[in-house]
């Protein structure tokens, strides 16, 4: 029996979080030689759908047109997805389908049209690490788990940002024909199987620049540019020229963490630029990051990345060579 997928593409829409999941899917169909899925796009109103790349998608059908008994629908993500607003009709039209639908679900930030339909009220989600806190806060009822690639909880599915629309739809053909198709699917399409690590290891919140009054930003660029240093809450204190408890309220007031996290981070941050390099040993990493020794380094890549070193640099190392 073949199964209609269909993705709901807006205005503004990123054009891989329409292109790459119907890609894995009409592989699918390629290495099957049959149709296991129909493929439609869906646009809001009539006429081509302009992307944010300015490539335009000729939809098949239009929101509030009946588009047969879907399978799946996807909502496909784009940028300021958290302030798109749909019209009634059109939120009546997502309501209807994605309900009758086997399963629904979202790519990337699609997942803010998701729930502002009321879609996602009590579920698990996923959505692109850097509009996860806004997707939080905006729908406390949704968990959203920020480190991960996909999430299934029910009959919603929710990938995070754009290219992890491909793992998410690779999921739905395992779920749908198998292990062995999806793996076939994956390597016709040159990508991971089951992609290693969360979506963490692409956030570069680390290397975000000093907040708060000048002598702690002055201190923040100073402990910045020396890692290796011992950097405990004295020798900061000492800086500023503070004293210890009153530096550490401080800096949690106006830095929103304490002083111990914050310096983790930073030594995170710079042994990440060390292993993109690509030519200091884990040792020498640790070393010239402050890390007392590599399995202190490794325990806190792996709470702040979500991967170890090793693994990290292999994949810096294979994407610089692509």
């Amino acid at each position: 029996m073949t199964r209609t997928i269909a993705i709901l593409a807006l205005p503004g829409v990123q054009l891989l979080d329409v292109s790459g999941p119907l890609d894995v899917f009409a592989q699918a169909n390629a290495e099957r030689g049959r149709e296991l899925y129909a493929l439609r796009v869906v646009g809001y109103e009539p006429g081509p759908i302009r992307s944010s790349s300015g490539v335009r998608i000729l939809a098949d059908a239009v929101v509030g047109e009946p588009v047969g008994r879907l399978d799946t629908l996807l909502v496909a993500g784009m940028p300021h997805a958290s302030s798109a607003v749909l019209n009634t009709p059109a939120l009546h039209w997502l309501r209807t389908a994605a309900r009758a639908a086997n399963r629904y679900g979202s790519v990337c930030t699609g997942a803010f049209v998701l729930a502002a339909a009321g879609l996602l009220a009590g579920r698990r989600v996923t959505t692109h690490w850097d509009a996860a806190p806004r997707l939080a806060q905006a729908y406390p009822d949704v968990t959203v788990e920020a480190d991960a690639l996909h999430v299934r909880d029910g009959k919603v599915r929710t990938s995070a940002g754009v290219t992890a629309g491909l793992d998410l739809a690779l999921s739905l053909v395992e779920e749908d024909f198998g292990r062995d198709l999806a793996a076939r699917v994956a390597s016709q399409l040159v990508m991971y199987f089951k992609r290693p690590g969360g979506q963490l290891q692409f956030s570069r919140k680390g290397h975000a620049g000093p907040v708060g009054r000048s002598a702690l930003q002055e201190v923040q660029r100073w402990a910045a540019a020396h890692p290796a240093l011992p950097l405990t809450v004295e020798a900061l204190a000492e800086h500023t020229g503070l004293s210890p408890r009153h530096f550490a309220r401080l800096f949690r007031a106006e830095v929103g963490v304490t002083p111990a996290a914050w310096v983790e981070n930073i030594r995170v941050a710079a042994a990440r630029a060390l292993l993109e390099a690509g030519s200091t040993s884990p040792k020498q990493v640790a070393a010239r990051c402050g890390f007392a020794n590599v399995d202190t380094l490794r325990r806190a890549f792996l709470k702040h990345v979500g991967v170890s070193p090793s693994v990290y640099r292999r994949h810096q190392a294979g994407s610089a060579k692509g």
